[in-house]
């Protein structure tokens, strides 16, 4: 199974890539998990860039999205919500129906509970604007994991957590 890990954050190194990592090694004899970190870079939404033609860096993401048989996807939450990149992401894909039954995990990692639970709803209303078929949702604290040098390991706990909603898939 090819699932596309999208980590959601601002930072393409950061903590969400980090853990997306830590989930395809983990996972690697069971699935092909690729990870997508290159969301800062997209240009800002706007429905005047649609007339002008796709960004060839967003058209090979929404070739990604297409190809994958599920999407994983990873945020942080800023300010009680989704990262921007990640809304941009969302918008780009809006009009074009890429994740339309698109089988779907979103999962929120952020440093401690109650933190996620408000990107969490804004993520899940975005994907139900675009008719993905999100089978499963929670959060994942940093207290969960261990960092080592940044590398992140999951816990057995997490694991066999991940493990039933892959199985999902």
């Amino acid at each position: 199974m090819n699932i596309l890990a999208i980590s959601g954050s601002a930072s393409p190194k950061g903590s969400n890539f980090n853990f997306l990592a830590a989930i395809q090694k983990s996972f690697e004899d069971e699935y092909f998990i690729s990870i997508y970190n290159q969301l800062s870079e997209f240009p800002l939404f706007s429905p005047d860039h649609l007339s002008k033609g796709i960004p060839t860096i967003v058209q090979e993401f929404k070739n990604e999205i297409e190809e994958a048989d599920a999407v994983l996807i990873s945020t942080p939450e800023y300010t009680h919500n989704i990262p921007a990149v990640l809304k941009n992401m969302i918008e780009w894909c809006t009009h074009s129906g890429e994740f339309s039954d698109k089988k779907i995990i979103p999962i929120t990692f952020t440093p401690h509970a109650p933190r996620g639970e408000h990107a969490m709803q804004s993520l899940l209303f975005s994907l139900k604007a675009l008719d993905a078929k999100v089978l499963t949702q929670f959060p994942i604290y940093k207290t969960d994991v261990e960092v080592k040098n940044q590398a992140i390991e999951l816990s057995a706990d997490v694991k066999e957590m991940l493990k039933t909603a892959l199985e999902l898939l």
